[in-house]
């Protein structure tokens, strides 16, 4: 039976999950969280190994012998030095496509917050405000509809499709702007026009050298004062000084996001004091279904993989 070690367990299964499922195929062991300085001890004699976030670089792969196979717990594999891996035939896969649907969710969350303000009149509610109220109603900000707004998808991938497929049933209109045009799903269009266009935009495209800060000053100058900008993919894709800048001085309604460049969040991060500026802990891809359908699909890539028919293989 092989060695399975899981690098950082707990951001599959904080405990509400099993790790049981893998054990008929392999000798596990699980480690809850590992430092950079941890891996190559706990990885030494091992055959395959699990991780999300832990960076496994040519060092790594040169110190472990017997590793032959590379399982991301994600869908991303940036964190993985695949030239390394090729050189020693290491099978490396990733999880892709298992978090569309609570990702497409989490963008309608943030999109719902602006429009709908639901957390801001729960508040004044519980601090009395209807109670002191001589109507029967109020509001304490502008409410919308979505129906007829415009929605600029960067990127149309899965959860891209899903955003607009979601849209639609909102009677928004969409427009979108990828690499691979879909005429069937959106009227694709420039990046210029997606920016001027968009009453909200919705980040879904890969993070590479072109899109890094690819909503930077320049990019906030083209959007309308009364858009709002939301980012459930990459951090990276923002330039968070400027984008603070904007927020700021009411040259964007509003900006929300599940991600930023650094995460952990840091402290001094400009985002964390900009006026209408919503942020979630990297949590749409964690529902416990979600969770659960990334295990499955792990077990599938493992079985696959020791029957030697490695499927979603990324090197």
């Amino acid at each position: 039976m092989i060695k399975l070690t899981i690098l950082d367990g707990h951001a599959v299964n904080p405990g509400d999950l099993s790790w049981d499922i893998f054990r008929q195929f392999a000798d596990v062991t699980v480690y809850e969280r590992t430092e950079a300085n941890q891996v190559i001890e706990r990885i030494a004699d091992s055959d395959a190994i699990f991780l999300n976030k832990i960076n496994i670089t040519e060092e790594v792969i040169n110190s472990c012998p017997n590793l032959k196979y590379i399982g991301v717990l994600a869908t991303g594999y940036n964190v993985i030095d695949l030239v390394a891996a090729r050189k020693r035939n290491i099978i490396v896969t990733n999880i892709p496509s298992y978090s569309t649907n609570s990702v497409a969710q989490h963008v309608f969350a943030f999109i719902l917050n602006f429009t709908n303000l639901v957390s801001s009149h729960n508040e004044a509610v519980h601090k009395g405000d209807w109670c002191k109220c001589r109507d029967f109603c109020f509001w304490n900000n502008s409410l919308s509809e979505l129906s007829q707004k415009t929605l600029g998808i960067f990127g149309l991938g899965n959860i891209g499709k899903k955003v607009a497929e979601i849209a639609k049933a909102f009677d928004m209109k969409v427009i979108c702007h990828t690499r691979s045009p879909k005429p069937e799903i959106c009227e694709n269009v420039s990046f210029e026009e997606l920016l001027r266009r968009s009453d909200f935009i919705s980040l879904h495209a890969p993070l590479t050298e072109a899109t890094k800060n690819i909503i930077n000053k320049e990019s906030l100058s083209l959007m309308k004062p009364s858009a709002y900008l939301i980012n459930t993919a990459r951090g990276g894709f923002i330039d968070e000084e400027a984008l603070a800048e904007a927020l700021n001085n009411n040259q964007l309604a509003g900006y929300a996001a599940d991600v930023v460049a650094e995460e952990p969040m840091a402290e001094n991060n400009p985002l964390l004091k900009a006026k209408n500026c919503v942020i979630t802990p990297h949590i749409a891809w964690a529902p416990k279904e979600t969770r659960q359908r990334l295990q499955g699909i792990a077990l599938d890539n493992l079985k696959n993989w020791l029957n030697n028919t490695p499927v979603n293989v990324v090197s």
